[in-house]
């Protein structure tokens, strides 16, 4: 029913003949067009940091939002879930105390046997590269100049 309508409505149109503009009424139109276009030109000089920056989000964003903002939910709930995952009791290492003297001693001496069982009576202890001590720079003066 409603395409009749529109067919005849259409039938209308192409029966009526095309009337000329006025010149005044061309004329105004005219230069408000170029009066708005000209507007849209000129850039805004006291627009804020904020504002501008809005602008430059939107026109990237712009093609489709939705997705965008689809993205930024799933980053925001992967970060929420990380850091509540995360876990909060301390490392073993930080656990643990520092051996004791003893301790030392005893696993010293237990690397001594295991190197006599295995036939190496060299010294482990020659073989461990020295601990490097940093010492002032007045001392590293002297050792480079001499």
């Amino acid at each position: 029913m409603q395409n009749d309508e529109t067919e005849k409505f259409e039938r209308l149109l192409k029966r009526q003949q095309l009337r000329q503009v006025p010149a005044d009424w061309r004329e105004e139109v005219l230069s408000a067009a170029k009066e708005a276009q000209s507007a849209r030109r000129s850039p805004v000089k006291n627009r804020s940091f904020l504002s501008a920056l809005n602008d430059r989000v939107t026109s990237l964003l712009w093609p489709h939002p939705v997705a965008w903002a689809g993205l930024a939910a799933v980053w925001i709930f992967i970060f929420a879930l990380n850091f509540s995952i995360r876990d909060k009791a301390p490392a073993m290492a930080e656990k643990t105390p520092p051996p004791s003297p003893t301790v030392v001693a005893e696993l010293r001496q237990q690397q001594r046997l295991y190197a006599e069982l295995l036939g190496a009576n060299d010294s482990v202890d020659a073989d461990r590269p020295k601990i490097f001590v940093p010492r002032p720079h007045s001392e590293r003066v002297d050792i480079l100049t001499v």
